[in-house]
């Protein structure tokens, strides 16, 4: 059931012991790093802007996000009266557990050297185990599921609430979540086809060769370059922070939310932005595999996996201080009509790529040729399809009638909705 060697001879009160250390520990560090990437966000974006960051709570800020988390505790707790008792206490914690089961699949240490046998071990009180909290045989699949679930705390936020604010911020989350969860999905499929193995550890092993061995190279940059963009997406993170949109939803799913529990998403939103870094460096940049420059074997790799994932973060601290939001119809047609074409086209390459490439008896020039060529018929059909579904679409919209109120509004130059001085619609 595990790719932990801790439990290869059976399960006793050591096993038991040594996997609630790694469980609490993995917890601990997740909340820390959460408020370090706040204080870090913080302070990075006052730079960028040529702002004053957090600078009075301790050296350098760096109690403030402590100081925040502290005054959550103790502000009156809130319910709106219209608002489902259940449902409305139990969303913020489905954002909060389901980042941390996703960073339960990721490998933070240990040495990667080869890719047959235990890569990745390590020896804590004289048992072998590796440095994560599970690696189960189907991890990548555990990580797609957390994804989908995680989309449903911001959803019932919104529903439970009974507000239309975050009503609207909770149908934005869906309708997102699912245009970017296909391409997000995908992207992930292409490692999984290179690398041959839904276990985390076993992508990690394969990558250990150097940087040339990382999926970003080996699957092509696309990949990578559309799983960014769809977890920004999926983070709710700017240029596509549309579920909690201030200027028309006055915070989103969350407006009716107060004290502890908004604290938990919060919370939850900038652990998920450290989840995911830490899944993208462990698909496609090695995870902590790097080289061992001088003694202190045990420390360097989980030194290389911790510099990876600050370097994300700070791309996703960038993007929020650089990036207008889009509209709407933008990061729809975006997920839709862009990321999802190019990584249907792309796995096609790539899988016959994998396909063609063992045919022994073809020469590279007979194997690229065929590659190539079958990939650009059929992205050439592909795109037609969509062409013309597009074209059907635009003709259906163009064709449709106006009811009366609208075609009122036509003719006498108002918009539809428009109010007249009387008051009356």
């Amino acid at each position: 059931m595990t790719g932990d060697p801790l439990f290869a001879d059976g399960v006793d009160w050591g096993d038991i012991g040594i996997m609630g250390i790694k469980i609490g520990v993995a917890f601990a560090a997740l909340l820390v790093a959460t408020m370090f990437m706040i204080w870090f966000e913080r302070k990075l974006i006052s730079d960028m802007q040529h702002r004053i960051g957090p600078n009075v709570a301790g050296p350098w800020g760096l109690l403030q996000a402590l100081a925040d988390g502290i005054k959550f505790f103790f502000k009156e707790d809130l319910r709106p009266a219209n608002a489902d008792p259940l449902v409305f206490r139990l969303a913020p914690y489905i954002s909060a557990v389901t980042a941390f089961v996703a960073f339960a699949i990721v490998p933070i240490g240990g040495v990667f050297t080869d890719t047959e046998g235990r890569s990745g071990t390590v020896t804590l009180f004289g048992k072998e185990t590796i440095l994560q909290v599970a690696d189960p045989p189907v991890g990548i699949l555990l990580l797609l599921a957390m994804s989908s679930v995680a989309v449903y705390g911001v959803m019932l936020a919104g529903w439970s609430s009974g507000s239309k604010y975050p009503l609207i911020g909770s149908v934005r989350a869906s309708a997102q979540a699912i245009s970017y969860e296909a391409a997000l999905g995908m992207s992930v499929v292409a490692v999984v086809l290179v690398a041959g193995s839904l276990s985390t550890q076993r992508i990690v092993s394969l990558q250990a060769g150097g940087a040339d061995t990382w999926f970003v190279v080996t699957t092509g940059i696309v990949p990578f370059i559309v799983f960014l963009i769809a977890a920004t997406a999926e983070l709710n993170r700017p240029p596509f922070d549309l579920v909690e949109a201030e200027q028309e939803l006055v915070g989103g799913f969350h407006t009716e939310y107060s004290s502890i529990r908004f604290a938990l998403f919060f919370l939850a939103e900038f652990m998920n932005v450290i989840t995911m870094s830490a899944i993208m460096v462990t698909l496609f940049f090695g995870g902590p595999a790097g080289p061992i420059f001088f003694g202190l074997t045990w420390l360097w790799p989980t030194v290389w996996f911790l510099a990876k994932v600050l370097a994300f973060l700070f791309v996703f601290v960038w993007f929020r201080a650089t990036l207008p939001r889009l509209r709407y119809d933008q990061l729809m047609s975006l997920g839709w009509k862009v990321l999802i074409p190019v990584m249907l086209l792309w796995l096609m390459f790539l899988g016959l790529r994998q396909v063609v490439f063992e045919q022994e008896s073809w020469n590279l020039a007979q194997q690229l040729v065929v590659t190539l060529g079958v990939t650009a018929v059929g992205g050439a059909l592909g795109w037609l399809l969509l062409s013309a579904a597009l074209r059907a679409a635009r003709r259906n919209t163009a064709q449709e009638p106006l009811d009366a109120e609208d075609l009122a509004g036509t003719l006498t130059g108002a918009a539809p909705g428009d109010v007249g001085p009387g008051g009356e619609g």
